[in-house]
């Protein structure tokens, strides 16, 4: 028998985990996670990234509710005007405004063309 007593797979993976930590650093785990993710993106291409952010978002809101949901929303952004400051928020809004006006003005002059 193991004179260290025997362990359970948690506790076997949290000590190789931590040795492998102790061994390589984080930045081995930034190095692993990125070509994790591009592996993923390879896989799933733009349109599969789109729809898998769709459906973790449709069930978040299935968990929060509207309300819930809606009240994140509005934290996040509490969260970002902070960030920005009354300025920098203001002209976010003002971008986002004007490329709103540009989206609305292509599919009026795609819907003239039809």
């Amino acid at each position: 028998m193991d004179p260290r007593g025997e362990l359970t797979v948690r506790q076997a993976g949290q000590r190789g985990g931590t040795s492998t930590a102790g061994k390589h650093g984080s930045s081995f785990y930034r190095e692993i996670g990125r070509r994790g993710g591009q592996a993923r993106k390879g896989q799933l291409g733009p349109d599969g990234y789109a729809k898998l952010g769709r459906k973790g978002g449709e069930a978040r809101k299935t968990q929060l509710g509207s309300r819930g949901y809606a009240e994140l929303g509005r934290k996040g952004g509490e969260a970002r005007k902070t960030q920005l400051g009354s300025e920098g928020y203001a002209q976010l809004g003002r971008k986002g405004g004007r490329r709103v006006a540009e989206l609305i003005k292509r599919g009026k002059g795609s819907q003239a063309g039809t």
